[in-house]
């Protein structure tokens, strides 16, 4: 069994922790600066069709940037083309000029030619993660670099490795939660999580703008979550009694406003967390509606070309109120409303009332 030396004990914890940094992976970069002596330590990374790096580094900046222009300043290519650098291997300086040359056919000149200032010594390794993208690891200074800088680089390829993965996976996810945050806040989705007192544990942020711009929800007392109307509170309070006792109790909607429309749907929290603060007992879901009324008839009226009275009528039924009761809130007659509905169904293509409302609260006017 092979044990680590000190050297890379002392590295392996840093690259590890520093994806988690903040920049990243600067207590590494440091330590290998110092342990080898360089006058700069960087990481790089870039996606395979992206000519633009991201790059952290510690020590002398100048030094750094100086790799970018490596091959760009003496063969206009790519200077971070991965084709020229074997994944895996440790080059010197002299290696990634002689690559860079045999790439463009030109005449191999000196070193101390090709060279950019103020670029003396160097060693650099590339690592490819799953094609996601690819990642060096460069020290650079005035002094030459033994061969053991090269073995320390090799020793730590597994362990670079790992941490690439990590990294993959972190993009991914937070790709992933800026898309469902994104679509969270196109459908005005959001969620709140209380224990059984109803104190408001967690909350995402478009909830967080539901209990500063409606009334319907508000942070109250010792950050109780109370509802303006004590109806709802009474029931909500109920509920989350009840799911404290039994979490598998069955989820319950609730109406909280109907201008503009917010429900609310409230579930025990089943989620078993290994980490985390435990005391919430239930969630409660909202979809509500950042339009008014006024809004809504005005987008009815450009998307299905409906006139002003139209839209007020389409919208009614919408809410799930009959003809009648439509009727009589938009102020006209039954047989006016039956007429206007022959005249709606017709621009929007909808065969029916519950077609009307498919067509119409799952449609774009969902997300506008």
């Amino acid at each position: 069994m092979r044990i680590p030396s000190l050297g890379e004990t002392e590295l392996l914890v840093p690259l590890h922790e520093g994806v988690f940094e903040q920049p990243m992976w600067q207590t590494f970069l440091k330590r290998l600066r110092d342990m080898t002596g360089a006058a700069s330590a960087t990481m790089m990374f870039r996606p395979p069709d992206s000519r633009k790096a991201v790059q952290f580094t510690s020590g002398t900046e100048r030094e750094a940037a100086r790799f970018d222009e490596l091959f760009a300043e003496r063969y206009g290519i790519d200077p971070l083309q991965a084709r020229y650098m074997r994944e895996g291997r440790v080059y010197t300086l002299d290696e990634l000029i002689e690559a860079g040359e045999r790439l463009e056919n030109t005449e191999v000149h000196e070193a101390q030619n090709l060279a950019p200032v103020d670029l003396a010594h160097m060693r650099a390794m590339r690592l490819s993660e799953r094609g996601e993208f690819d990642a060096w690891l460069i020290v650079s200074g005035q002094e030459p670099f033994g061969a053991e800088v090269g073995n320390l680089f090799s020793a730590l390829t597994p362990h670079l490795r790992v941490a690439l993965r990590v990294l993959g996976a972190l993009e991914r996810e937070r790709a992933r939660a800026s898309m469902n945050a994104d679509a969270f806040n196109r459908m005005n989705f959001g969620w709140i999580s209380i224990d059984a007192r109803c104190h408001i544990i967690d909350m995402n942020g478009q909830a967080e703008r539901m209990l500063q711009q409606s009334g319907a929800l508000r942070r109250g007392q010792y950050d109780r979550l109370t509802p303006s109307s004590p109806a709802v509170d009474r029931q909500l309070t109920s509920l989350v009694r009840r799911y404290a006792e039994d979490p598998h109790a069955r989820p319950r909607a609730i109406n909280l406003s109907q201008d503009p429309w917010i429900d609310i749907l409230v579930s025990p929290l089943r989620l078993q967390a290994l980490s985390g603060d435990t005391r919430a007992v239930a969630v409660l879901y909202f979809r509500g509606d950042r339009s008014s009324t006024a809004d809504r008839c005005d987008q009815l009226c450009d998307v299905f070309d409906l006139t002003p009275s139209e839209a007020r009528l389409a919208w009614s039924m919408t809410q799930g109120m009959s003809i009648t009761e439509a009727a009589e809130a938009c102020g006209i007659t039954v047989e006016t409303a039956r007429n206007y509905s022959k005249k709606i169904y017709a621009k929007t293509g909808a065969r029916g009332q519950v077609d009307l409302v498919r067509h119409i609260l799952t449609g774009v006017l969902a997300i506008a």
